[in-house]
């Protein structure tokens, strides 16, 4: 997939194009992002994708923004996935945000995008003070020579599929809720770097991955599989949070993996939470924290049992 950075240089060919943040790019999105595929394969044009970096919400108010789902790498490789062939990432910085909604569309979606189809949500506001909704997009789109679609909402059941409702479910610790939302499980993808071995001293040794999710959207001891180490994911079980009992201050994601003794320092690993196990706490000595570590694995290892003679 290729990606662009900004909109003052012109894409190389006519677009059909998605607009949004796409964080988690859960169901709702699938859903938006199918359609734009299928608009690309009966046009001949390139399926594109414009999202903003920042998160809105993190220009506007950012002690109150929510917690990223995905990192711009992991969502960049999930749009990928799912049949984009190129991104548009445009900076959302003071400028950008005192853009009128008519200079949106005529900088952006057709100096800047070439746009000839436009895919959007039913919610989707933009420009200064959001004035610009799906009406003003279809008059412009009359008079300018592109095509709107305006997607209706997924649900699941009487829930509406949102970023907002993965991030509940996955405060709430209910990890098959969130997967059901994104169609997958929840995970978090990262380089393993080397730690203070505090684990190996523990007798558990660990894959150490500094998660750049900041605020983290949980927290707490989980089953997990990784990906990115064999054919097969391989089951562990991970701690993600600070670290309270080891003096820890920064968003750390500790994966122990079963019956596992590979060097895997450099590698880069897909970590799915499938079951959240406790909270994290802070443990008054190491022969407490060890005893807890001991209870986890076994609670880890006993759920994929079950889920596989299930």
């Amino acid at each position: 997939m290729r990606v662009f950075r900004g909109h003052s240089r012109p894409v190389p060919a006519p677009v059909v194009l998605a607009i949004g943040n796409f964080d988690g790019v859960h169901r709702g999105h699938a859903a938006l992002l199918e359609q734009l595929t299928q608009a690309a394969r009966q046009t001949g044009l390139t399926p594109t994708v414009l999202t903003f970096e920042p998160h809105p919400r993190e220009f506007f108010a950012p002690a109150s923004a929510p917690a990223r789902l995905a990192t711009l790498r992991e969502k960049l490789e999930l749009l990928a996935e799912a049949g984009v062939a190129q991104t548009m990432i445009c900076p959302f910085n003071t400028r950008f945000a005192a853009l009128s909604a008519e200079g949106f569309i005529e900088d952006v979606l057709c100096r800047g995008l070439r746009t000839r189809h436009l895919i959007i949500g039913d919610d989707f506001r933009f420009g200064q003070g959001r004035r610009g909704d799906f009406a003003l997009l279809r008059e412009a789109g009359q008079r300018l020579g592109f095509g709107v679609t305006a997607m209706p909402t997924v649900s699941l059941g009487d829930e509406r599929v949102s970023s907002s409702g993965v991030r509940r479910a996955l405060a709430a610790g209910d990890m098959d809720r969130a997967a059901r939302l994104l169609g997958r499980p929840y995970g978090m993808d990262g380089q393993v770097v080397h730690g203070e071995k505090i684990g190996r001293q523990l007798g558990f040794a660990t894959a150490n991955i500094r998660v750049k999710h900041n605020p983290l959207p949980m927290t707490g001891v989980f089953a997990v599989e990784v990906g990115g180490l064999g054919e097969r994911p391989l089951p562990g079980v991970a701690n993600l949070g600070i670290r309270p009992s080891v003096g820890g201050t920064r968003p750390l994601l500790e994966v122990h993996l079963f019956d596992f003794d590979r060097d895997i320092y450099g590698a880069h690993i897909a970590v799915r939470f499938v079951k959240k196990l406790r909270d994290e706490q802070r443990f008054p000595t190491f022969d407490a924290l060890k005893a807890q570590i001991a209870a986890d694995a076994a609670a880890a290892r006993a759920f994929f049992t079950s889920r596989q003679n299930g």
